[in-house]
Order: C-alpha cells, then structure tokens, then sequence
C-alpha cells in the first residue's frame, strides 16, 4: 500500500459495515470525525474506528450522502488516468453486452461503473451527460475530454456533447443548474435534436428539453419482448411518453395500438415518431387513472401495457406509491379481457421487487384475477446492476396473462 496523502474521514462500524458489504455511500450520520480543513470536492481517505483503511472518495458536506466513494484499492493515486481507465472499463463493457446495439445506449452509469453521479448517454452521434456529484463536476474538463479522446478510440463519431444539469437534485450537493453544449474544440451541432434506431424503429430525440437526458434507454430490451405477446392483439400502452412500447407492439403484429399519455407534449413527440416510422396508432390524451376507470366495463382491450412515472423518489412517501401502484394495476387488470396479456413496470428503487411484485398482487384479488408470470426483468445491460447497491437495481418489469 502507497503512503496516503489523503486526509481522513472516521465512519461508525454501521457504515464500515455498508462499505464491506459493497455500498459506495458514507451518509453524514455515519462518521464520527474527519480531518480538518477537507475542501468540498476533495478525495479522502474512508478509514474505520481502527484506523483501516476501507477506500477513497469525494467528499462533500453539502449533501447527506458526505462520501461517495470511487475505489477501495489503497493503490489507486486518482490522476487523469485512472479517471480515462474508468471510462474505458465502462465503454468496453458496453460493446461486449450490447453488441452491434451502439447507435444509442447509456455510456455510464454512475456509481455502477464507479464513477459516482455521473450519467452519460448515447444518441446517435451526441453524447449527453449529467453531474450530480461535486466531486465530477470538479473534474468534469478531464472527465470528459478522456470520454470523448475513448469513443473515438473505439471508431464512434461524436459531434457533440451536452450537458444536461437542469435538475433540482444538484442542489443538494451545493451545486448550480444549468444546461448547454460542452466546448470541445469543435464546430457546435445546429440543433439539439437527433434521430436514433433503437429495436429497427427510428425516434427522435430532443436531448436538450426532454425528460432526464432526453429519451428513456433502460426498457430497450423489455420494449422488444412486448412484440410476440402483441401479436393479433388490441393494445394500450399507458404513460406512453415516447411512444416506444406501443410501436414495438406495432411492429409485433398487434391489430391495433392505441397510446395513452397525460402529456399533450408527449404525444406531439409521439405522433412525431409514429410519422417518422410510417406507423398508424392512434393517441389518447387524458389521465391513466381516469382513462382505465372508464374502460373497465368496455374489455376493449387484450394487453395492457403500464410503464409510469417513479411514484416515490423517497423513502417517507413509499406507503403511498405502493398504494399508488396497487390502484394502477387493479385499474388495468379490470380494463383486461380475460386470457388478456399484462405488462406492469416500476422505475422507482424504494419500491423494491418484492414490494412491488406484492402490489401487483394485492391489485389481482382485489380485481378478482389470477396472473400467470410470463417474464420479469429489469434494466437493459448498459444500466448494469451492481450487487449490493440496491439504487442500481431500480427498474422491474413484469409480463403476466390474466386468468
């Protein structure tokens, strides 16, 4: 081991405990002394009661999570390079689990790839990313030229990249929010749209206003397995957003596809991508809660599809998004024929499979249903899950036939 240069943050044996068991996040509750005048940003030292060194991270005492740690090698000296390393770690393993699946796909995961708030998206030629730890913002000239200098390595072309740090959660590490092209060097793109071909069926996206980066990459591959259960059915995909799930149903052989959304917005997008694929669906603007109440006498439908927003993005609200959820599913489930089909997804992490999978329950006997798991998955390969990280593990998506 290296002499240290570090300064030092002591942590309780809870969280030495958490560290061992794998957990990147040492919570300000968690340590009991530090060293003096450690600068938010700076890399520390992560040591136990005993003085054992348990890893390196950055700390800052704006946020709740104090340390977010980036490695446990005693060894590791955090210049530029081990910094390109990451990144390459990070982008290989993409190529391999993803194969020629490279027009668009999440570069970076965050502390997945240990590489603590830092989300970096592909589409198409641009690349989009979004800070949420001081800690990268501080390095984030390093960080990003290194991720670029790789995907060349690795024959991409990449014309732009956008930063995406218009979110209120950089608040609470002390940080601003703010959105825009990243210098490069390079002649800026004219538009901050971009088309991508995600499962054959062409989308555009608007890195630049839409939702996180601009287009949801982790249901790609549950996207695709809605196809054969689509087939000859009438389907409705609910919270639509981009009308993904309700063309691959399309393009499954469904004979016919109707897509639900709130959003007029969403919609507009959605229609936008229906054109662009020559694709006939048809579009409901309304509330999912109300729209599904109105058809539960009508059986329109043989395969309901729910993918909608996180309903917890906290512990303390979790009660009621599991109630949320199961009022959701019991409302699809009593709007299904029959022998219909039933795809449920949650994007929330608190909710976890478990908690979920018993809320889904609860919704079929109160609904008077039986299911049959056809499937359950979660995220698509590039939003890796890390063992031991549960945050990582936040996407479920089930399939089951109603009986």
């Amino acid at each position: 081991m290296q002499k240290r240069n570090f300064k030092k943050v002591v942590i309780s044996s809870k969280g030495e405990k958490s560290v061992l068991y794998g957990h990147p996040w040492i919570y300000e509750g968690e340590v009991l002394k530090k060293d003096n005048e450690i600068v938010n940003g700076d890399i520390v030292d992560v040591v136990s009661e005993k003085d054992k060194y348990l890893g390196s991270g950055f700390y800052n005492d704006n946020s709740k999570i104090i340390v977010r740690l980036l490695s446990r090698n005693a060894n590791d000296t955090f210049d530029s390079e081990f910094f390109r390393r990451r990144i390459s770690y990070a982008i290989d393993y993409r190529l391999t689990v993803m194969e020629d699946e490279t027009n668009a796909f999440r570069v970076i995961f965050g502390e997945a790839d240990e590489l603590p708030g830092l989300t970096v998206d592909k589409f198409n030629d641009i690349l989009v990313v979004q800070i949420l730890s001081l800690g990268i913002e501080i390095r984030k000239d390093l960080i990003l030229r290194a991720l670029y200098e790789e995907m060349l390595k690795r024959d991409f072309k990449i014309s732009g990249i956008y930063i995406r740090n218009d979110v209120d959660i950089r608040e609470k590490e002390g940080l601003d929010e703010y959105k825009g092209w990243y210098d490069l060097g390079l002649p800026l793109p004219s538009t901050t749209k971009t088309e991508i071909v995600e499962n054959g069926i062409k989308y555009i996206v608007d890195f630049e206003n839409g939702q996180k980066t601009g287009f949801f990459l982790d249901q790609k591959y549950n996207r695709l397995a809605i196809r054969k259960i689509a087939k000859g059915r009438t389907v409705l995909d609910c919270c639509t957003h981009t009308g993904s799930f309700a063309m691959n149903a399309y393009v499954g052989g469904a004979k016919k596809v109707v897509a639900l959304d709130i959003s007029e917005k969403a919609l507009d997008d959605s229609i936008e991508n229906f054109k662009l694929n020559g694709f006939e669906i048809d579009t409901i603007c309304g509330d999912v809660f109300d729209v599904l109440k109105n058809l539960s006498q009508k059986k329109e439908y043989d395969f309901i599809i729910l993918d909608p927003p996180a309903f917890t993005k906290s512990r303390k609200t979790l009660n009621n998004a599991l109630k949320g959820y199961q009022e959701i599913n019991y409302l699809a489930l009593k709007a299904l024929k029959r022998g219909g089909y039933f795809a449920t997804a949650s994007c929330s992490h608190f909710a976890t499979p478990e908690l979920f999978l018993e809320a889904i329950y609860k919704a079929s006997l109160e609904a008077g249903v039986k299911l049959k798991q056809v499937s359950y998955t979660g995220a698509s390969f590039d939003h890796p899950v890390l063992i031991g990280v549960d945050e990582t593990r936040y996407l479920k998506f089930y399939i089951f036939q109603v009986i």
